[in-house]
């Protein structure tokens, strides 16, 4: 069986004592490509030399929300000095987060727009973190024409609403282990009817572990039980779920075919 872990975070320290392992089981498991996502003010540094030293991890590297208030000129040239780098697909995770406050809306917006800006001068795909933000994220990707370049809605909990505009604009949606809640009805209601060419899978690993492995560290290998529920929802095999999720990761990222 073939699947994509389209979103992980294997840099942080949860996986320091054993990462080789969790990249073994994996890869037994059968996972053809991990998308490691580098915090720009982080660990950018190590996920990139991780993309460097294994042909099946790729990266993404961005300023999360949460680092908004670190947004500066300094900030934007070194993620512009990234952004050639063979090895990178997108540019992300960016976004808008208003749960937390550990960076103003203000200072969110602002760092948004600037990284949705240099995505598009460099023609790479975006990778959306969204959270009690809908409306902002859908104004401010539209008024920057984000659909240029397109990406995915990562860990994905909007609204049909929300998941229609993400369609109409070229994006994908990426379900995470959140779809096993007992209490994600809309959100399997969604994933059920859904484009099948739309949808990507992934973890967000070390966090949101699926049932029945909820509060516990989260690893690429349980992307299988995100697949084996998409599976079920629209009653297809997993194996075929799986290859077409992984078929949608290759078409959402055009840098990945020039690079095998």
């Amino acid at each position: 069986m073939v699947f994509t872990d389209s979103h992980a975070h294997p840099m942080m320290d949860a996986f320091a004592p054993d990462l080789d392992e969790v990249l073994r089981r994996a890869r037994a498991a059968g996972m053809r490509y991990l998308m490691a996502i580098g915090s720009l003010v982080r660990d950018v540094e190590p996920t990139r030399e991780l993309a460097e030293k294994h042909a099946d991890v790729f990266f993404a590297a961005g300023l999360h929300p949460h680092d908004a208030k670190d947004w500066s000129a300094a900030a934007r040239k070194s993620l512009e000095a990234l952004l050639d780098h063979p090895r990178l697909l997108a540019v992300g995770e960016i976004g808008l987060d208003y749960h937390y406050h550990h960076s103003s809306p203000e200072q969110q917006r602002e760092a948004f727009r600037d990284q949705i800006r240099l995505a598009v001068e460099r023609s790479l795909p975006l990778v959306i973190h969204t959270r009690e933000a809908h409306d902002d994220t859908l104004r401010i990707l539209t008024e920057e024409k984000a659909e240029r370049v397109g990406g995915v809605f990562h860990c994905f909990s909007g609204s049909p609403a929300m998941a229609g505009f993400a369609v109409s604009r070229g994006f994908r949606i990426s379900f995470s282990g959140m779809l096993t809640f007992k209490n994600a009805g809309e959100l399997r209601e969604i994933a059920a009817t859904l484009p099948q060419d739309r949808i990507l899978t992934e973890t967000d690993a070390p966090f949101l572990s699926p049932h029945p492995h909820r509060g516990k560290r989260n690893e690429p290998v349980r992307t299988l039980e995100v697949v084996q529920c998409l599976a079920a929802l629209r009653g297809v095999t997993a194996e075929t779920m799986g290859e077409e999720t992984t078929r949608n990761f290759e078409t959402t990222f055009p840098r990945l075919a020039r690079s095998r």
